[in-house]
C-alpha cells in the first residue's frame, strides 16, 4: 500500500525525475504512550498521513524521521519512561536542515515537513528558516502537523464523551488512540485502555522534574470513547484542509 509514492522504493532515476513534484518529508517521535499505545505512534501517524496526502498531490515521501525533540512532562511524559528516546533541540534542528539542503541539491523546489509529535514545530521552523535564507525564494518550505488542521466542528464529533482537554494533553487520549485504530489496528492494545482523570495542565517548567506530575500510566487524558471511525474522520477532515495549505503554498 502506497508503495508508488515512497522514496525508498524507487531507483535513482525514477526518484530525479520527481524533482518538480512536492517532497514530504514525515517527522515523528519516539515516545511513550501508556499501556495502550507502542512507542511508535507519532512516526505512524505521520507516515500515514503523508501517504494520503502524497497520493492525492503526486507527491514523493521521503523516509520518515522517527525520534522528535525531547517531550515535556505534562506533553508527552518526559524523559520519566523507558523508551522515550529524545534528541536535543539542536540535533533536530540540523539534522531537518541538512536533509532539506540534500532535497535542494537532488533539484526539489517544494518541500513540505509533517509533524506528529507536539515538541517539535520551534526546532523545525528554526531549520525552515535557516534553509529559506540559504536557499532563496526559489525554495518553498512548508510545515504543518495534523491537528491545527482540523475544523472546530470536527473536535466536537470527536469528543463526544469526555471533553476535549486540550492539544498539550490529548497525549495517547482520544485522537491519538482512534487515528492508531484507524491506521494500524494491530498495534492497540484496547483491553488495556484506562478511564481516568486528566492530569493537570502545568503552568510552569521545574526541573530537575517532578516524578509525582505524570500519571503512573503516561496518559495524560482519558482514551475512552477512542474507535477507528472517529480515527477516519479526523484523517478525512484534516487532509482536506492540509490541501488546501498546499495549494496555497506551493503555487
Amino acid at each position: 500500500m502506497f508503495e508508488n509514492v515512497k522514496m525508498s522504493n524507487m531507483t535513482w532515476q525514477e526518484f530525479a525525475k520527481r524533482k518538480d513534484d512536492v517532497i514530504i518529508l514525515p517527522i515523528g517521535a519516539t515516545e511513550q504512550h501508556g499501556p495502550h499505545l507502542p512507542l511508535c505512534v507519532d512516526t505512524v501517524i505521520a507516515e500515514q498521513f503523508a501517504y494520503r496526502i502524497a497520493e492525492k498531490i503526486n507527491g514523493v515521501v521521503a523516509p520518515t524521521l522517527s525520534y522528535g525533540y525531547k517531550s515535556k512532562p505534562l506533553s508527552g511524559g518526559g524523559p520519566l519512561f523507558p523508551g522515550t528516546i529524545d534528541l536535543n533541540g539542536l540535533t533536530l534542528q540540523n539534522l531537518v536542515l541538512d536533509l532539506i539542503d540534500e532535497f535542494v541539491k537532488d533539484g526539489f523546489k517544494k518541500i513540505y515537513l509533517f509533524s506528529a509529535h507536539f515538541e517539535n514545530e520551534a526546532f523545525l521552523v528554526e531549520a525552515m528558516d535557516i534553509a529559506s535564507n540559504k536557499h532563496g525564494d526559489s525554495v518553498q518550505i512548508l510545515l504543518t502537523n495534523w491537528w491545527d488542521p482540523m475544523s472546530p466542528d470536527t473536535i466536537d464529533k470527536i469528543f463526544t464523551e469526555v471533553p476535549f482537554p486540550g492539544w498539550a494533553l490529548e497525549h495517547a487520549a482520544v485522537t491519538e488512540t482512534s487515528l492508531m485504530m484507524y491506521f494500524k489496528p494491530e498495534l492497540v492494545n484496547e483491553k488495556t485502555i484506562i478511564d481516568m482523570e486528566n492530569a493537570t495542565p502545568g503552568t510552569y517548567y521545574r526541573y530537575p522534574i517532578e516524578k509525582d506530575i505524570v500519571p503512573a500510566s503516561g496518559v495524560l487524558a482519558s482514551a475512552k470513547s477512542s474507535s477507528p471511525e472517529k480515527g477516519k474522520i479526523i484523517v478525512e477532515d484534516s487532509i482536506a484542509n492540509i490541501l488546501k495549505i498546499i495549494d496555497k503554498a506551493f503555487k
